[in-house]
């Protein structure tokens, strides 16, 4: 029996066109003449018309709804895909499309002649051999024929890269002859692949903002090249600037961290001494690439408020102050009042002293490691690439809200899963030897962060190593249980070290972690793979403890051994050859958890564990992690209304230990859970709750598993 011939791979770009021709046309565009065609047959035909309308969009700058109405596509379409009839510019568009799912399409001598057949049916007023929507469509385009303003475009548009045949051009030059020998009305336009992929990532990308500012007094600073102003804004605009959202951030180095002491100091100064603020804050700085003035006197421009527009505006300095001023504005309007020091410098489009400026401007804040990540374009290029690839969220500056389960991910747990994934455990070794992920951040000789993302690495890769470290975390929670003392303490510190040696059998066994198989995009690797991870966890657990006691002794710290990568990667060999071999090491029973065994003493408050370790530095942002589903039922609607109620952060205080982002008031894990009751209204609430098993960090571990991880630790 032979082997069916493999279907060409779908090329990265044609995939994200498709991606989102499907997700911003397909919505719009009349396929009832495809009712009883095969699935298959349904995607492309839809996909084509979308082309065209694409194409439509790409010359008229129309909205997607307008470009799909000048679709007629389809039984006696006349060889015209779309008609484009735009009386303000007397202008008709005439767009023939052709879809490949392989990026190979081409124009034909047959397909342009139809298409100048087509227009001579239009010229001639035949437009009743059009079907419906192109009767319409002709009509309208030949009432404007007449003008001899009237220009008319033939748009080729190819998901191809192939230069036009020499006898396709002849075609469109002897069909243009023809029309203009009573002057140059007719002209052609070809669209090719890179064009279509440039314009589809432009229309994913957000709206520049755009920001009003009133500034007075104010003062004109231009030392260089750059057009800057300084001076005086009333906060009542800056609280305007909320519905950008964290948009108005996308050039900082990091997003407002959310409700530190330090944030909060801010919000109690704009409540209570408004009239202080500009003495006590340090402002704002604004990039934008152009900028309208307008200013109230020729002759004493200074005396009177400058007015300006900020166009392609971004706040590089200063969010916590903005952030600030929203929060505070909610609560007290006389908030609205104080003034605030903003300026405002235009780069036009000059990247580089935009981001010179950004790290310039920051130096006054404690900026980490971690901060300086958001300006690495490599990162900005997976932003995109999630979104275009996956519609999906890929965060990167701190404060963002971290994405949870599908809805993405962030660069934290992009890196600490590419860092498992790789087939060098020495970047895994460096994971488990810091015990923390600031690691990750350092740069320069022998860092984490360079070798992983030295170059973009494909947005499927890093989304599947996500799935699995997560994957891997879920399932080590369970098989941690069947473990205590020594042996719970070495899984603790090996969560990624494990991650490590689950990843090189699942690589072992099919390297495939990259791009989904064209012809099965549902049989993803991932789904594969995590059906696997609990059995290969059950199995390498108990042979990664015995390695470790016959290598290094029955008192070994593992973080130890990772301190030497050397010794690290032959922890990992000698792991790997014992579970090829099918067999075990040493008996690790002493450090399986038994059925019976004596109460333990009371243990210590977990809020006290994590302060007195260090283990969370102050404004770590947190998020709730409801787990029981009557309280999840309970609150959903609650918590949908508003999302500063699921959140809070840190203040690394014993006594109340986090601060609330819904009112800014501090509470202790349990007494917020139970405000949070009160509020919602829940009628069955309980008496009491864990609250530390209900508030989770960044790094997906809840208080309540931090601190027993803490604790294990400190007994072993």
């Amino acid at each position: 029996m032979s082997t069916p011939p493999r279907r060409p791979e779908v090329p990265t770009q044609v995939r994200q066109v498709a991606n989102f021709l499907d997700a911003t046309y397909g919505g719009l565009l009349d396929m009832s003449d495809f009712g009883n065609r095969r699935p298959d047959d349904l995607v492309i035909a839809r996909r084509s018309r979308a082309l065209a309308a694409h194409a439509v969009r790409m010359v008229t700058d129309w909205t997607p709804a307008e470009a799909a109405a000048c679709v007629i596509d389809g039984g006696n379409d006349q060889g015209i895909d779309a008609i484009a009839v735009d009386q303000d510019a007397a202008h008709i568009y005439l767009v023939q499309s052709k879809w490949s799912e392989t990026g190979t399409a081409k124009a034909d001598e047959t397909a342009v002649l139809k298409l100048f057949s087509g227009l001579t049916l239009i010229d001639a007023g035949e437009s009743r051999q059009f079907n419906p929507r192109g009767r319409v469509l002709a009509e309208q385009a030949k009432s404007l024929l007449g003008s001899d303003l009237t220009k008319v475009t033939q748009v080729i548009v190819l998901m191809g890269t192939k230069e036009l045949a020499p006898g396709v051009r002849q075609a469109i030059e002897n069909g243009e002859k023809d029309f203009n020998h009573d002057g140059t009305h007719i002209f052609h336009r070809v669209i090719h692949s890179p064009e279509i992929y440039a314009r589809a990532r432009d229309d994913q990308r957000p709206e520049p903002i755009t920001l009003e500012v009133t500034m007075s007094p104010w003062f004109a600073c231009s030392p260089s090249d750059q057009q800057a102003y300084q001076g005086v804004v009333q906060a009542e605009q800056i609280v305007e600037w909320a519905e950008y959202g964290n948009r108005l951030f996308d050039h900082n180095i990091r997003n407002p961290l959310g409700l530190t002491p330090i944030n909060s100091e801010l919000v109690e100064t704009l409540i209570e001494e408004p009239a202080n603020f500009w003495y006590f804050n340090n402002g704002i700085t604004i990039l934008c690439d152009s900028l309208e003035i307008e200013k109230g006197s020729k002759k004493q421009p200074e005396r009177l408020p400058l007015r300006l527009t900020a166009h392609g505006a971004s706040v590089v300095n200063g969010a916590q102050t903005v952030r600030a001023v929203i929060d505070a504005a909610k609560e007290e309007e006389q908030a609205e009042s104080a003034e605030v020091g903003v300026r405002i410098i235009v780069t036009g489009g000059d990247t580089d002293f935009a981001q010179r400026t950004t790290q310039a401007t920051n130096r006054q804040n404690h900026i980490t490691d971690r901060d300086r990540i958001a300006l690495d374009p490599v990162q900005a290029v997976l932003i995109e690439e999630f979104r275009a690839e996956l519609d999906l969220v890929y965060s990167v500056r701190r404060g963002e809200l971290e994405p949870q389960g599908d809805e993405g991910c962030s660069v934290v747990e992009a890196a600490c899963a590419l860092a498992c994934a790789h087939f060098a455990s020495r970047f895994t070794a460096r994971l488990v030897a810091a015990d923390s992920t600031d690691v990750i951040w350092q740069r320069g000789s022998g860092s984490i962060y360079d070798p992983l993302f030295r170059s973009v690495p494909g947005v499927f890769e890093v989304w599947n190593a996500v799935r699995v470290l997560r994957e891997t975390r879920k399932a080590l929670r369970i098989v941690r249980d069947e473990y205590e003392k020594r042996g719970a303490a070495i899984i603790d510190d090996g969560a990624f070290l494990l991650t490590h040696l689950v990843f090189r059998q699942l690589l072992a066994e099919d390297a495939g972690m990259g791009e989904p198989d064209p012809a099965d995009p549902t049989a993803t690797w991932f789904v594969k793979a995590s059906d696997r991870i609990p059995e290969l966890l059950e199995r390498t657990v108990p042979v990664m403890l015995g390695v470790l006691d016959s290598r290094h002794g029955t008192r070994s710290d593992l973080k130890r051994v990772c301190i030497d990568d050397a010794e690290c990667a032959a922890l990992v060999s000698d792991v790997l050859d014992v579970l090829s071999a099918g067999g075990q090491t040493q008996d690790v029973s002493p450090y399986l958890r038994k059925e019976e065994r004596p109460r333990k003493p009371r243990r210590p408050n977990s809020v006290h564990v994590i302060v007195n370790q260090g283990a969370l530095p102050e404004g770590a942002p947190l998020r709730l992690n409801l787990y029981v589903p009557a309280e999840q039922e309970a609150l959903d609607t609650w918590l949908a209304a508003d999302e500063s109620r699921s959140r809070a952060s840190w203040t690394g205080e014993t006594g109340k230990a986090l601060i609330w982002e819904y009112d800014r008031q501090r509470y202790s894990p349990s007494g917020l859970v139970s405000r949070m009751w009160e509020l919602a209204g829940w009628e069955g609430r309980p008496v009491s709750n864990q609250g530390t098993a209900r508030w989770m960090t960044q790094d997906g571990e809840t208080l309540a598993e931090l601190a027993e991880r803490l604790l294990t630790n400190l007994e072993v």
